[in-house]
């Protein structure tokens, strides 16, 4: 293999589906050619260091450009470089205090690319600080396991989850996933998708709680299958939620992924629903992750 070529090998990346750590070989992607995805999808901290560290780099390189130069600013003692660098922090920003200021064409020149730079870096950030501001968001906190025991008499999957904000999301709807393993007719070993049926999967305003359940009868693609079974075809679950927040007035999205080892096989969840004394419901959040066998 050529020098060349071996520079050109992509790396091996590492990312996350659900619970599971998949290893993606043999793509190129440049980091500048996905920044803006970067941008939006970095933690806070990340991005508010990312931000800082570009506003250092710019204004440490335009500082050197100054420092150069045949006495492009005024009233700065002993061509030091820090004063320069404060120059430049005060100029991309556009503070502008007016203590030192352009004297030669040259320094004139480079104030103007800076300023340019500020102003268009400044729009940006703010753009991107805005989106992800704005960008809409459900807060729905998920059981950590789902159950599977008789309801109605009959063998039921069930998966709960609420409404943190306890605002109204209107005309939410819930879908429920199935992924397993399976081998084709070729023996070859592929991992399959299939939607379980709910038994209702609208609701008109998600404010509380809810309950999803799908019957595992005849039609079902769980029918049959043992807790040993799930084991051995890493069966997992997808439950993706969304729905009109009134507050926001934006479609919102929530997902939350369990693998086998997540499912209980013959629990229930525990009641979180009373009555207080002056016959107000009450809902214990305390309690919304316990299962118990009955």
């Amino acid at each position: 293999m050529m020098r060349g070529e071996s520079e050109r090998t992509p790396k091996a990346r590492v990312i996350r589906l659900g619970g599971r750590e998949i290893v993606t070989e043999g793509l190129q992607l440049s980091f500048w050619a996905d920044i803006s995805h970067r941008c939006m999808t970095a933690s806070w901290p990340a991005f508010i260091a990312g931000a800082a560290l570009v506003f250092v780099a710019f204004n440490a390189a335009f500082a050197v450009l100054y420092w150069i130069g045949d006495d492009p600013i005024s009233n700065v003692l002993h061509r030091a470089y820090i004063d320069y660098l404060y120059f430049s922090i005060e100029t991309l920003s556009t503070a502008g205090y007016g203590d030192m200021h352009p004297q030669t064409h040259y320094g004139h020149f480079i104030a103007a690319v800076e300023l340019f730079t500020g102003i268009f870096s400044m729009s940006l950030m703010t753009g991107l600080i805005f989106a992800r501001f704005s960008r809409p968001s459900a807060r729905l906190l998920f059981a950590n396991n789902p159950v599977i025991s008789n309801h109605d008499g009959v063998p039921t999957l069930m998966v709960r989850f609420a409404n943190e904000r306890h605002n109204i999301i209107g005309n939410a709807t819930a879908r429920l996933w199935m992924f397993r393993d399976t081998v084709t007719e070729e023996g070859h070993e592929v991992r399959r998708f299939y939607e379980l049926p709910l038994m209702r999967n609208e609701s008109p305003a998600l404010a509380l709680s809810w309950t999803l359940y799908h019957v595992i009868d005849e039609q079902s693609p769980l029918y049959g299958l043992g807790p040993a079974d799930f084991e051995e075809s890493d069966i997992s679950l997808v439950v993706v939620v969304s729905g009109y927040d009134v507050v926001a007035a934006q479609t919102v999205h929530a997902r939350k992924p369990y693998e086998h080892g997540d499912i209980r096989f013959g629990h229930r969840y525990a009641d979180v629903l009373d009555t207080t004394e002056d016959g107000r419901v009450r809902i214990d959040y305390g309690r919304f992750h316990d299962t118990f066998e009955p």
